[in-house]
């Protein structure tokens, strides 16, 4: 049982980042426009994301069905957010904004405490209590 949550886990962080990085163009009214274009975020952030999460414990058994575990997502993206900015700056050979770098940490923060609570709240607490 705990393999299932794990996938619905991972699935549910790559949807958060792809939600995450789509929010991001629209906010530049660029999303109509964007395209393949979105990849150029996208994938740095899911590279940066699984060099991050595995290493804080992001996906050990005891910390996805603990509510009291949800902030090391806070600590994941901490660390992953500056890590995808400068994967995408590496990748289009543009120069690195700090700017795009804390909007895209903090952001994602947000995203990946909101989407790891309502994953404890809806999966992994029933899983749990039975």
């Amino acid at each position: 049982m705990k393999r299932n949550l794990l996938i619905w886990l991972i699935l549910g962080d790559l949807i958060t980042l792809f939600l995450l990085t789509v929010v991001g163009f629209a906010s530049h009214q660029e999303l109509d426009t964007a395209g393949w274009r979105l990849l150029t975020t996208f994938l740095p952030l899911c590279a940066a994301w699984a060099l991050s999460a595995p290493q804080i414990g992001l996906y050990h058994p005891a910390v996805i069905t603990s509510p009291s575990q949800i902030w090391k997502s806070i600590w994941g993206m901490l660390l992953a957010g500056p890590l995808a900015a400068l994967l995408r700056g590496v990748w289009l050979n543009r120069p690195i904004l700090p700017v795009f770098a804390l909007v895209l940490t903090a952001s994602g923060m947000l995203g990946m405490l909101l989407w790891r609570l309502l994953f404890w709240w809806f999966i992994a607490s029933r899983i749990r209590d039975g």
